[in-house]
């Protein structure tokens, strides 16, 4: 599951997740630890591999950078990519974030780390900035990756609007229910 900040990735991967019966796995519940501090590559790389080695799970985020998605898209059997416009982004963030500072809620269970309203609004780390700063380069990124040859023998899945992914999801959930289920192996 790949996408711009706030596009909704681990909602959408917590759902496919049930649809599947299988784990889901936040590269950034993986990356980040107390006080913000980013784990190094290497410690990142051994903790995704670790949890890909079964035969089912969804991963959502990406961490190009620290060698993740390599790992995550290798063992893949589908990618899906939420990439929605700048619009639906912020309206999700908006709400994302005002009910994590309402609810004082962990961004990720164990560290400790909250936002605040300094945080969100008022800092160079904003989620709000992040994602008018790495919109286009992402967008960019997930077109040529979804091109190269050595990622052809995964399925690609592309929404650009909610509703389609939305409805996409809607589909899984029937034919889970039904007579006959198929679980995929391993959805990034």
């Amino acid at each position: 599951m790949v996408g711009s900040t706030g596009t909704g990735k681990t909602a959408f991967a917590g759902e496919l997740a049930t649809i599947l019966g299988v784990p889901r796995v936040e590269l950034d519940a993986l990356a980040w630890g107390r006080r913000r501090t980013l784990a190094d590559a290497e410690t990142l790389q051994a903790r995704v591999r670790d949890v890909t080695a079964g035969d089912g799970w969804v991963v959502d985020g990406s961490y190009g950078g620290r060698g993740a998605r390599q790992i995550v898209w290798a063992r893949a059997d589908t990618i899906v990519w939420l990439d929605f416009s700048l619009l639906v982004i912020y309206r999700r963030l908006w709400r994302r974030t005002i009910a994590r500072i309402r609810d004082r809620r962990e961004l990720w269970p164990g560290t400790g780390n909250r936002e605040s309203v300094r945080d969100a609004f008022f800092s160079r780390e904003s989620l709000f900035w992040w994602a008018l700063r790495t919109y286009r380069g992402r967008r960019r990124d997930c077109a040529r990756l979804f091109a190269e040859p050595r990622y052809a023998h995964v399925a690609k899945l592309r929404f650009t609007r909610p509703g389609d992914a939305e409805a996409w999801l809607a589909a899984g959930r029937a034919s889970a229910q039904g007579p006959s289920t198929s679980r995929s192996s391993a959805t990034s």
